[in-house]
């Protein structure tokens, strides 16, 4: 009961990449690049382990950015064409490369990281990719023209790389949609859709994580602005209830998310956000067993995951190592408690 998880991504060791950092800078090159990526992947899978985290991932040790990680491998951009756009609804700026032609995979995306995850822990394995509504969202467009046409090119890249991390032993594979939670209407006219298609035909087990971002201080400007209770989910939750998608990872910890909306989700296993990643505040495994507690007054306990409200990649990783021992300690006291 209760086995742990977290959204996806991980501090890299200082001397793989800059600290604190969401789009750090590699400090290494080449061949030592390539082996700096493995031996992090190896330190995130042994302090997860340590941690008691049930279902691990590889930290995203491998990717500068959870989106332009993938998009490194498809052609048909132009990262020499890099624009300024607001994204999420403009909450803030960023430089992206430009869509020029037909989108098309290089090869496989993330084979290398994937297998090597995998033949390197016993555990459940999970396995974060972008989903196609963020990475339209993320990336200039000058061939599509629209962006619905855009987000199902890229539905089909992701299925097919979804499908090979299956085959590659994957146990839970999950797309990122942080823009979920910012065009309520959309999601539900085609970004379902297009991620249902993304995860079209997958054995593994399926996830989107669409919680309301980094701790980064745009995001929590942002939010300060959503008011003393984010309904937000409240539109969207219904239609995710009858998606095919398996499993929902969202913010609870230190959130204004109305705990009641998980009602909503019935029928799907809750990713629940019991770690906040937005501050270097340590919860204590007693913290974690109440958001548990309050989460089963609306979740069936065997549907409940605890998990981290995001991903930890710009957090000082002593921080993220313990929030890590924090949440692995609290679900067990949870089990201990209500088991």
């Amino acid at each position: 009961m209760f086995p742990t998880s977290i959204a996806g991504s991980l501090p890299k060791p200082s001397w793989l990449a800059e600290p604190n950092r969401l789009w750090p800078q590699w400090r290494l090159a080449g061949a030592e690049l390539a082996a700096g990526k493995r031996d992090a992947t190896l330190l995130a899978l042994k302090l997860q382990e340590d941690a008691g985290i049930d279902i691990v991932t590889d930290g995203e040790q491998s990717r500068q950015h959870f989106v332009h990680g993938f998009l490194e491998q498809v052609d048909g951009i132009d990262f020499g064409r890099r624009v300024e756009i607001g994204i999420r609804a403009d909450r803030y700026k960023a430089m992206v490369p430009t869509v020029t032609a037909a989108l098309a995979l290089k090869g496989r995306v993330h084979a290398t990281e994937a297998q090597f995850a995998r033949a390197h822990t016993t555990r459940r394995l999970k396995f974060t990719l972008p989903g196609p509504m963020t990475i339209a969202d993320t990336i200039a467009d000058a061939h599509y023209g629209d962006r619905v046409k855009l987000a199902f090119a890229f539905a089909e890249l992701i299925n097919r790389e979804a499908r090979a991390l299956a085959d590659d032993g994957v146990d839970v594979i999950q797309f990122d949609e942080p823009a979920f939670n910012v065009y309520m209407e959309a999601v539900k006219d085609w970004g379902i859709a297009a991620l249902e298609r993304a995860a079209e035909g997958l054995a593994a087990t399926t996830a989107v994580h669409i919680c309301y971002g980094y701790g980064i201080p745009a995001n929590v400007e942002w939010k300060a602005t959503l008011g003393a209770a984010w309904r937000q989910y409240e539109a969207i939750f219904p239609a995710l209830s009858r998606s095919r998608i398996d499993q929902v990872s969202l913010e609870c910890r230190n959130s204004k998310v109305p705990l009641e909306l998980l009602a909503l989700l019935a029928g799907k296993d809750v990713l629940l956000g019991a770690i906040d990643v937005a501050t270097d505040a340590v919860e204590t495994p007693e913290d974690v067993a109440a958001v548990i507690g309050e989460a089963m007054r609306y979740v069936p306990r065997e549907r409940i995951i605890p998990c981290t409200n995001c991903g930890m990649a710009p957090m000082r990783r002593e921080t993220a190592l313990a929030k890590l021992t924090a949440l692995g300690a609290g679900a067990k006291l949870a089990r201990e408690r209500f088991g």
